[in-house]
Order: structure tokens, then sequence, then C-alpha cells
């Protein structure tokens, strides 16, 4: 299994309108991806950097990840949300991680 998650760096005071867009961008991507298995949360800051907004999605792999990653960003619901929450970002960075267990 692997974690995926897209880390991004609000603008301040943008926090809840770039919590909203991120939930429907999250809705529309899960319509796309129907039939994947994977998971997805979202997570914001309680300590570190302020107004940090966390998308998290696990895979059973990183071959099923690559293989339906473009599915959901090219789809065009989530294209509009996504445009809106890239307004309210100043910064952001992907990590992935294997889970061990």
């Amino acid at each position: 299994m692997i974690v995926v998650r897209n880390v991004f760096q609000v603008k301040f005071g943008k926090a809840r309108e770039a919590t909203a867009l991120l939930k429907q961008g999250v809705a529309a991507q899960q319509k796309a991806l129907a039939g994947v298995e994977y998971s997805s949360r979202i997570l914001t800051d309680v300590t570190g950097p302020f107004y940090t907004l966390v998308l998290e999605m696990s895979f059973p792999s990183l071959a099923v990840y690559e293989a339906n990653a473009p599915k959901g960003m090219s789809d065009k619901e989530f294209q509009t949300h996504y445009q809106q929450l890239s307004a309210l970002v100043e910064s952001g960075h992907r990590e992935i991680y294997k889970v061990v267990e």
C-alpha cells in the first residue's frame, strides 16, 4: 500500500474557502475514479506551519496510483475546483510513502 499526500500552503485567511473547494474536488475525483480501489481524506494543521491543507490518498500500489492519477486529474469537474483552489495556494508539494506494517 502507498500513501500520497498533496500538501498545500494556503494563503492567510483562505483556509475555509480552500477546504470547501478541496472537498468539492475530491467528490468529483471520486466519481471519476469509480471502481478504483483507493481512499482519501482531507487534513488541516493543528501544529506546524499555519494554513496547511493536505489531501491524503491511499492506493494498493504505486502502479494503481500511476495508472489512475491522470483520470482523476483530467476530470473536468475536478479541474474547475482545482483551478479555484490554486488561486488560494501559495505553495505545495507531494509526498509518496510506502506503508510498512
